[in-house]
């Protein structure tokens, strides 16, 4: 008897400690002003409607969910040393609680390059950071109905593709004064959206090297890899670049000679800083569904456009990715891995199985 109510007393003392951590959490998130917490501490309850719906259960687990992605992100930063790419850009830490500091208002808080992947949305306090074959094409979307350019729709599949990514048409945080985007970025909910580092880098592959319609990408990138990695080219590969292998391109990503790499098959902690910038949420691309309705909810946005589904079939999985990493060395794969090993950590994704390592 005696033993059954030290057990019980352990179940009700491990509850209560969940739920005062969930109670500070809440109010640390109120007492850090506008973004999430202030929606989140709003009067009424926050279900949502529709495919955007939580009960009040769901609603307190996204929380706790987020938390402990953030935690995890904090402490792979300081076991890193906090070595995002992005750092050797030189720019000092960005301390997103004091916007105004007189030493800093008028440097530039972060790199260029991650300037200008911070998406804005001022009408509803949104800060993306868009991390390309991680969705961003429909979150562009997304943004073009919630900031009215959309032509008149609210259904965000009505919007052409190229038109999402017409560079200009969604302000950047590049474009304001660094006191303006100091402020933003201390006050706005600000969210990204990860994914298993290899899937996207074969998702990008498939995508930009073997689909007929990405003529752009084949006469800049897949002729100077022919160009480089294929003995006796024929004349037309070497004009088209349009039949690269996965091989090659392994090899023109491994070459020290290669140019700064183009943005989707760059690595997303040098894209997005996520170890100078505090997000708010830290979407994963294997929860995308319900991470972009907990960031619509969150910015009281979910009534007025909801995150279009995905058709499952066209996705690149892990089992594709595998398949595509069969005939790459084992040596290669292990150098592949150091290079995106950053973006593991990070993020926290486990070692593939089908690695191979000798």
């Amino acid at each position: 008897m005696d033993a059954r109510r030290r057990s019980v007393g352990r179940v009700i003392f491990v509850t209560s400690v969940g739920s005062c951590l969930l109670v500070i959490f809440y109010f640390q998130m109120v007492h850090k002003g506008p973004g999430i917490g202030e929606y989140w501490s709003r009067k009424g309850d926050h279900r949502g409607s529709g495919a955007n719906s939580f009960s009040q259960e769901e609603f307190e687990s996204m929380l706790a969910i987020h938390e402990r992605r953030r935690v995890a992100l904090q402490r792979a930063c300081e076991a890193t040393d906090g070595s995002s790419s992005a750092s050797s850009t030189g720019v000092a830490a960005y301390d997103a609680d004091d916007p105004n500091d007189p030493d800093a208002a008028e440097t530039p808080p972060l790199s260029p390059e991650s300037l200008r992947h911070l998406l804005v949305d001022d009408e509803h306090r949104l800060l993306y950071c868009y991390v390309p074959k991680v969705a961003c094409t429909n979150w562009k979307r997304v943004l073009l109905v919630l900031t009215g350019q959309s032509g008149g729709t609210r259904d965000p599949l009505g919007i052409p593709a190229a038109r999402a990514h017409v560079q200009g048409t969604l302000r950047s945080l590049a474009e304001f004064p660094p006191r303006e985007a100091r402020r933003r970025l201390a006050s706005y909910v600000k969210f990204m959206f990860s994914r298993e580092p290899f899937e996207r880098l074969v998702s990008a592959y498939r995508n930009k090297f073997t689909q007929a319609y990405n003529t752009a990408f084949h006469r800049r990138y897949g002729t100077r890899i022919v160009r480089r990695y294929r003995a006796n080219a024929t004349a037309e590969a070497l004009e088209g670049g349009d039949d690269v292998s996965f091989g090659e391109f392994v090899r023109y990503l491994l070459d020290p000679r290669t140019e700064p790499f183009n943005e989707h098959w760059e690595l997303a902690s040098s894209l997005c800083s996520p170890c100078r910038v505090r997000y708010d949420v830290i979407g994963r691309y294997e929860t995308l569904e319900r991470d972009a309705a907990f960031v619509l909810r969150s910015a009281g946005a979910d009534r007025l456009v909801g995150f279009p589904a995905f058709p499952k079939q066209t996705r690149t999985t892990n089992e594709m990715t595998a398949k595509f990493f069969e005939n790459i060395t084992a040596e290669d794969q292990v150098r592949l891995y150091e290079l995106y090993r950053l973006d593991f950590l990070l993020f926290n994704y486990s070692v593939p199985s089908y690695l191979r390592t000798q």
